[in-house]
């Protein structure tokens, strides 16, 4: 008998269950808007071609080596991520109170953020400080916060399903009623699930009862120039918070930027009060680094940090993510206007309002199973979908299916 018989079998994570019953289904219609990653008009994966060129210029350079990297991190790599969520000009940089570790993507960003917060925030080791997370959010959120020893993950208010928008008032009544120093983990752009993000107004009133209530600010920036085509757009509200005077954590992602999805190239972005806090922060971050990865892989990181610090590089970069982004809201245009066509029942301009690379379609988890099973179409059970996946040879379909499973299923 094996010492591990008593293991019970895990569920599988949903998304890539659904890529792989996508993969298994033989129906020559089928279209896959599951996983949360970029696919041309044709239904292929986008290597940017600017990572093609700096992927060139690394293997061509004979300086470089595998040795291994800092604990934190390729420091080329971190201050020039950091900049890129804060801007070149932040003031909170030119005081010396910004620093960055190296991570695993964004959800080693957002674990190495977990692990120290845990650790030394609101006393040492502290499992009862609430730490609060969007509903309906990113599921990784809540398992990476409970992973690091929080006991109290706690919904706020988000989506106001009958209006298809922001439940701001409900949202800023869950701050003004949470305990005082509860972490709030807030997406920076292109909400994960609902693209949904508040407006700069919702955002300055969200800022100051956080500062007022002293509450600890954690951004998710995993869409970061992928939402409205603009890096300093999607960067707003990170920067307003900077702003205000927040110490702050913002985990980064350049899966989706970059399209550098398998080699997990993420950024924990800290902004301190005074230089003498971060050196002692990231001493800490570097001891749980240690004993975490020890230290991080160096490709993704360098193909990052050499495209951003050339001029000519960051601007050819800067297209070919507006290229994606226009590719998104034209999708978007188009099936909120052959939905509208079709007369399909309810309201769609939601559709339209979102951003990002997700909609939440409204659908129900019937009308979703309806989609799944009888039309062959694969979207989260949320109803959520990737617009990444519509292309202009399957949106006919997806938008008469979507018409069929509202007018037949309730």
């Amino acid at each position: 008998m094996s010492v591990f018989c008593e293991v019970p079998q895990a569920a599988p994570v949903a998304v890539f269950k659904l890529s792989q019953d996508f993969s298994n289904d033989q129906f020559p219609k089928k279209v896959n808007l599951g996983v949360g990653a970029y696919r041309t008009d044709e239904g292929q994966p986008w290597v940017l071609p600017v990572v093609k060129k700096v992927e060139k210029i690394i293997v061509h350079d004979d300086r470089l080596n595998h040795e291994y990297l800092p604990i934190l991190g390729l420091p080329e790599f971190r201050s020039s991520a950091s900049k890129i969520a804060l801007g070149d000009d932040s003031p909170a940089i030119q005081e010396n109170r910004v620093g960055a570790v190296q991570c695993l993507g964004g959800t080693g960003a957002l674990k190495m953020g977990a692990e120290f917060l845990r650790r030394f925030y609101n006393g040492n080791n502290n499992t009862k400080t609430p730490v609060y997370v969007s509903a309906p959010t990113w599921e990784n959120h809540n398992a990476v916060f409970a992973n690091a020893g929080f006991e109290d993950v706690r919904p706020y208010k988000y989506w106001d399903a009958e209006k298809r928008g922001l439940d701001l008032k409900g949202f800023l009544g869950d701050l003004e009623s949470c305990p005082e120093h509860s972490i709030f983990v807030l997406h920076a752009c292109a909400h994960n699930p609902t693209g949904t993000d508040p407006t700069q107004e919702q955002w300055q009133q969200i800022a100051e009862v956080m500062m007022r209530r002293k509450l600890f600010v954690f951004f998710d920036s995993a869409y970061q120039g992928f939402a409205s085509g603009s890096l300093e757009k999607d960067a707003w509200a990170v920067r307003f918070f900077v702003s205000m005077g927040f110490e702050m954590f913002c985990a980064q992602s350049f899966s989706k930027n970059f399209g550098l999805y398998n080699e997990r190239v993420g950024n924990l972005t800290v902004v301190a009060h005074d230089a003498d806090n971060l050196k002692r922060i990231l001493s800490q971050m570097e001891k749980i680094v240690r004993t975490t990865w020890s230290n991080p892989p160096s490709q993704g990181a360098r193909i990052v940090a050499i495209t951003i610090n050339s001029p000519e590089l960051f601007n050819e970069w800067k297209d070919n993510v507006k290229t994606m982004a226009d590719r998104v809201l034209l999708m978007r245009a188009q099936l909120k206007a052959k939905l509208q066509a079709l007369e399909t029942p309810g309201t769609w301009d939601h559709i339209t309002e979102q951003i990002g690379m997700f909609s939440f379609t409204g659908l129900n988890p019937k009308q979703v199973e309806y989609m799944v099973k009888e039309k062959h179409i694969y979207l989260m059970a949320s109803g959520r979908i990737n617009m990444c996946g519509l292309t202009t040879k399957n949106i006919d379909y997806v938008a008469e299916s979507i018409h069929e499973a509202v007018t037949k299923v309730q």
